[in-house]
C-alpha cells in the first residue's frame, strides 16, 4: 500500500484494474512495483513521459530522495532535458548508438561541446522561451531521414488568422456545452475490504464547457487522469456522454446515429500518443493511410494509393513510393508519427483533435513534428484541440489554454496571459512544478 500512497494513487481506486486507469496512472503503479522491493538500482526508462509536471515532480522528488535515504542509485532515461537538470548529478548523451558526450549536469548544459547536445539544448530552450526558428538537428537525415525544420510561423501571424477566422466564422466550430462522463464501478470483495467511499463514481468529465473556434488551436492541459484523453474521446463520440451536448459545426453531435456520427468522423479525426501503437503492424504505411479513404467510400483504391503517397510526400516522407511499402516497425518514432498525422489528414478534416502527439520524441523531433502541424494547420485550414502535459509545448503551440483538474476546466485563457498572470491555484501549481532549462548559453 505504501508505494502506491507514494506514487499518489488514491485509496479510492486501488481495487481497480489497469484497463480502467488512465496512461499516467498506470505509469504510476509501475513506479510503485519497482519501489515494492526496495532494490539498490533503478533503471527508469522514461518514467514520467506520461505524466503532467506536478506528478513528475512529485514522483522524481520520492525517486531521489529514497536514493539518498537508502542509497540506492537511480540511472534516468529520459528525452526531457529540463527534468534530467533538474534531478541528476551527471548526465550522458546518446547519438547513434554511442555516448557522445559525458559529465556533469552543469558542465554538458552549460558548455556542451558535441552538436548534438548542442543542437539538443537549442530546441529545448526554443521551445520553452516560445522561440521561433528551431534549428535541425545535426545528422538527423542520416539518423531517422526525416526532414530539416523550417521556419516557424510567427505568434502575429497565429492571432491574425485567429481574428480573421473569427471574423468570417462567428460561430464555434465545436462547441461543447455541460459534457459530463460518469463512471459507476462495482464494489467487490476488494474494494469493501479497502473500505472504499459509498459512491464509487468516477467523474472524469465532469460539467465541462468549451468552445473551439475555426483556425484556432486550443491546447487542454492537465495532470495524468483528470479526464483530458475522456472528453477528447466523448467529442469524438467514440464513447457516449452520461449528458450534455457536443456540437460540431452546428450539428449535435450526442442524439446522431451511428451511421451518421461515421459520416461526420470525415471532417473530425483523431492524432493519439503512441503512433506504433495506433498504426496496424499489419499493413503497410501507405495501406494504413489509404484506409480510411476506403472505408468512407472516398476513392477506389488505385485512387487512394495516389493520394497516399501525396500525403507522404506532404508529411515529407519521401521517396513517398519507398515509404509506401514500409511497414511501421521500419520507422522511427518521428516518422510513425508523421504517418499517423497524414492518415488523419486524407480525409482533409476540418478538425483535428491531438492527444500527446509528441510527448514520445525527444527535443529537436518534437521540434520537427510541431512545425509540420503549423505547417500542415495553414495548408489545410486546420482547427486543433491540442491535449499536452507538457506547458512548454502548450505555451509555443497554442493559442488559448483550458487547464482541466477533476474532470472540471478550472481555468481558460489566451496563453500569453495564462502563464503571466495565473489565476487558479491549480494553474499557479502546474507553472511552478514545470522544470525549466535556466540561464543556459548554447553555442550557436
Amino acid at each position: 500500500i505504501r508505494p502506491l500512497e507514494a506514487v499518489k494513487i488514491p485509496a479510492s481506486r486501488w481495487a481497480q484494474y489497469p484497463h480502467e486507469f488512465s496512461g499516467g496512472m498506470r505509469q504510476r503503479v509501475a513506479i510503485a512495483l519497482a519501489l515494492l522491493l526496495e532494490p539498490k538500482l533503478i533503471v527508469a526508462d522514461e518514467p514520467t513521459t506520461s505524466l503532467d509536471v506536478t506528478v513528475s515532480a512529485q514522483i522524481l522528488d520520492e525517486l531521489t530522495r529514497l536514493c539518498q535515504a537508502r542509497q540506492m542509485a537511480l540511472m534516468l532515461i529520459s528525452h526531457d532535458l529540463a527534468m534530467v537538470g533538474e534531478y541528476c548529478d551527471r548526465i550522458a548523451v546518446m547519438y547513434q548508438g554511442k555516448v557522445v558526450e559525458e559529465g556533469t549536469v552543469q558542465t554538458v548544459l552549460t558548455q556542451p561541446q558535441h552538436e548534438y547536445t548542442q543542437s539538443l539544448l537549442r530546441s529545448a530552450l526554443h521551445l520553452q522561451a516560445g522561440a521561433k526558428g528551431i534549428g535541425n538537428a545535426i545528422g538527423l537525415e542520416a539518423r531517422s531521414q526525416e526532414p530539416g525544420v523550417s521556419n516557424w510561423e510567427t505568434e502575429n501571424e497565429r492571432q491574425t488568422d485567429q481574428a480573421i477566422s473569427s471574423h468570417l466564422l462567428p460561430q464555434p466550430l465545436l462547441k461543447i456545452d455541460n459534457l459530463y462522463q460518469h463512471y459507476s464501478l462495482e464494489q467487490n470483495f476488494v474494494a469493501r475490504l479497502l473500505s472504499q467511499t459509498k459512491d464509487p463514481t468516477i467523474k472524469a468529465v465532469d460539467g465541462v464547457s468549451l468552445e473551439l473556434y475555426s483556425g484556432e488551436i486550443l491546447g487542454l492541459v492537465g495532470e495524468s487522469g483528470c479526464g483530458k484523453s475522456t472528453l477528447s474521446r466523448t467529442v469524438l463520440q467514440l464513447i457516449r456522454p452520461t449528458s450534455g451536448r457536443v456540437e460540431f459545426l452546428g450539428q449535435e453531435l450526442t442524439s446522431l446515429s451511428q451511421q451518421a456520427i461515421r459520416q461526420q468522423r470525415r471532417q473530425m479525426q483523431m492524432v493519439f500518443q503512441d503512433p506504433h501503437a495506433c498504426l496496424n503492424p499489419m499493413m503497410t504505411v501507405g495501406e494504413s493511410i489509404a484506409d480510411p479513404l476506403l472505408i468512407h467510400q472516398l476513392a477506389s483504391p488505385e485512387a487512394a494509393q495516389l493520394q497516399a503517397q501525396e500525403m507522404l510526400e506532404r508529411v515529407g516522407l519521401t521517396p513517398a513510393k519507398e515509404f509506401y511499402h514500409r511497414y511501421p516497425k521500419e520507422l522511427s518514432g518521428g516518422q510513425q508519427q508523421r504517418v499517423a498525422i497524414a492518415r488523419a489528414l486524407i480525409t482533409r478534416p476540418k478538425l483535428l483533435v491531438c492527444d500527446e502527439p509528441v510527448s514520445m520524441l525527444d527535443a529537436s523531433v518534437q521540434a520537427q513534428v510541431l512545425d509540420l502541424m503549423l505547417e500542415l494547420k495553414r495548408e489545410f485550414d486546420l482547427t486543433y484541440l491540442f491535449i499536452t502535459h507538457d506547458l512548454w509545448v502548450a505555451r509555443f503551440l497554442c493559442d488559448r489554454i483550458a487547464v482541466m483538474n477533476s474532470g472540471k476546466i478550472v481555468e481558460l485563457g489566451e496563453t500569453a496571459q495564462l502563464f503571466n498572470n495565473p489565476q487558479h491555484p491549480y494553474t499557479k501549481t502546474l507553472l511552478g512544478a514545470a522544470p525549466l532549462l535556466r540561464k543556459l548559453a548554447v553555442p550557436g
